[in-house]
């Protein structure tokens, strides 16, 4: 769709230096207390941004991000594509929620097929990520697709579970496991067959994301599809087996395992079967779409690609057509504030490394691959590390920050964004010493930016996508717990303007959230906003003009 260049803000004051929004990944703001990774860590950057007049708390999860609840946590595709599109959509789970409700997802043309194939005698096979965290799936929507199963007289299912660990408890496998097992032998009745096949914890098994680490992918494809790996009898006795072997291992790291029988693996995925990956999320969704539709992949020694019907529960990628078949309609995100600079002519420069380049680009654009405009646009991928992120949790912020300062230096871009991971992928280990690493060396990065920006007279904008590093442990009944999922804190908002150029005001926006970011960008690169765009948290004072 193509936009209209947005008029120029009245009274606006143009000025030579770009202006640079930062994005501190996981870094919301805390209670405050020694569980508090981002209070307890020593942030002399941040707590002076903290004390300046433009200054704001936004929220960052439930309903200010399209999510069903406000009980519902943020996470970084949510809250990229709010920040980008300077509007609300119903997000993942709540357009899951309401296709099952509908019972659309059933009467689409997907499923349709999926049937088709059982009613000929293939076996159905789920793959995803089991629990309830909300942020990549629930599941709900897993119980949904089985009891429908059931309804339908699907004969043969096979759940192909990957465990989470991250956005719930961190040992909570088994809180998840234990009730499938059960209820896939009630609805293994009638001559029905439902069982558990496969698994494994989601950083080793299947759920890569960016082309990180395709052995991650390999190792689900070798549990998945052909069955092999350590053979257990049960997806609870794997669990069980594992963590009586290695007591500090966390379910998101739990190798992979196959469910077997007497005569050896329960569910192979094999030729005229249907394959559904249940995650609504895109992110970590595509790379094992990719291996089951891709003719000639080379990410890793495959082998025979068995002849089936994929499907995922969204598509997640619209622009690459990945995968070709889904379950429910994405949300059609439009006139993005990208869409909108490019077609006003400003330059614009994304950075980040591998784990949140997607979401500077990708999510940011309204979940769209590739550049909007490349004559105008300029994006830049940092490699991160194949290496637990507590074990480096500098990651790549300070190469990041080289090529923004690079960027700034540079003069050809008037509008500059950098996503920061270390609060969120290092907040998901739940080691308190590595978080506070993180957390200081984002504050340290952070300062060398403002330097630049104040160099070249811009104007830098610092924020963040939602929580995590704000809490590193929870306390319930006398026992602490690590923390590692999102939190539900609000996250900081701050202008601060080198040029001297304006003077912005803040306007009295109630409950504002990350949807308003978009429209505010717009007025400090001195553009009036899209009528429709949450409103901006800044006015044009001193009779310069008025914000919207």
């Amino acid at each position: 769709m193509t936009v209209p260049a947005l008029p120029a803000a009245p009274g606006y004051r143009p000025f030579s230096g770009p202006v640079v929004t930062i994005i501190m990944d996981g870094i919301g703001i805390g209670p405050g207390d020694a569980s508090d990774g981002v209070h307890v860590s020593h942030t002399p950057v941040l707590d002076r941004l903290l004390e300046e007049p433009l200054q704001f708390r936004l929220k960052a999860h439930g309903k200010a991000v399209g999510l069903p609840s406000d009980g519902d946590m943020g996470n970084s595709e949510v809250g990229h594509n709010a920040l980008g599109a300077g509007r609300i959509f119903a997000q993942g789970a709540q357009l899951v929620n309401e296709a099952i409700r509908s019972g659309s997802i059933f009467a689409s043309t997907a499923w349709q097929e999926l049937r088709a194939r059982a009613s000929k005698g293939a076996t159905l096979h789920f793959i995803g990520l089991l629990s309830d965290g909300n942020v990549h799936s629930h599941v709900t929507h897993l119980d949904a697709l089985l009891e429908r199963c059931a309804a339908e007289g699907v004969a043969r299912v096979r759940v192909h579970v990957l465990l989470d660990g991250r956005d719930v408890d961190q040992k909570s496998a088994l809180r998840y496991v234990e009730p499938l097992e059960e209820r896939l032998a009630e609805l293994s009745a009638s001559g029905r067959d439902y069982r558990i096949a496969s698994g494994g914890g989601r950083m080793v098994t299947t759920m890569d994301r960016y082309n990180a680490n395709w052995a991650v992918v390999e190792n689900g494809w070798k549990a998945h599809v052909r069955g092999e790996g350590r053979p257990f009898a049960s997806a609870s006795e794997a669990v069980r087996t594992y963590y009586q072997e290695d007591e500090t291992l966390t379910d998101q790291y739990m190798p992979s395992f196959v469910v077997v029988g007497e005569a050896g693996p329960v569910g192979p995925i094999v030729d005229g079967d249907g394959v559904v990956f249940f995650n609504f999320r895109g992110d970590r969704a595509i790379e094992i779409s990719r291996a089951f539709e891709v003719e000639d992949l080379t990410e890793f020694p495959r082998g025979p690609r068995p002849q089936v019907f994929y499907a995922g529960m969204m598509q997640y990628d619209g622009d690459a057509l990945i995968p070709k078949n889904y379950l429910v309609e994405p949300p059609a995100i439009e006139r993005t504030l990208g869409a909108y600079l490019c077609a006003s002519g400003i330059t614009s420069y994304a950075v980040s490394e591998t784990q949140k380049f997607g979401h500077v680009t990708y999510f940011w654009n309204g979940n769209r691959s590739g550049y909007l405009d490349p004559a105008l646009e300029t994006y830049e991928e940092v490699p991160s590390d194949k290496i637990r992120f507590d074990l480096r949790p500098w990651m790549k912020a300070g190469e990041i920050t080289d090529r923004v300062i690079d960027a700034i230096a540079s003069g050809r871009y008037r509008f500059i964004r950098a996503n920061l991971a270390n609060g969120d992928m290092v907040g998901h280990t739940g080691v308190e010493a590595a978080i506070r690493i993180a957390v200081e060396t984002v504050d340290l990065c952070l300062g060398r930016i403002l330097e630049a920006v104040a160099a070249a007279g811009g104007i830098a904008v610092v924020t963040a996508d939602h929580g995590n590093a704000d809490c590193m442990w929870t306390e319930k009944k006398g026992k602490v717990a690590p923390m590692v999922a999102h939190t539900l804190n609000p996250v900081p908002f701050i202008v601060k303007d080198y040029s001297g150029a304006n003077t912005f005001a803040a306007t009295a926006v109630a409950g504002p959230g990350l949807a308003n970011v978009a429209a505010t960008l717009c007025l400090l690169l001195g553009l009036t906003p899209p009528a429709d765009y949450e409103p901006t948290l800044l006015k044009l004072a001193d009779g310069q003009g008025e914000g919207r």
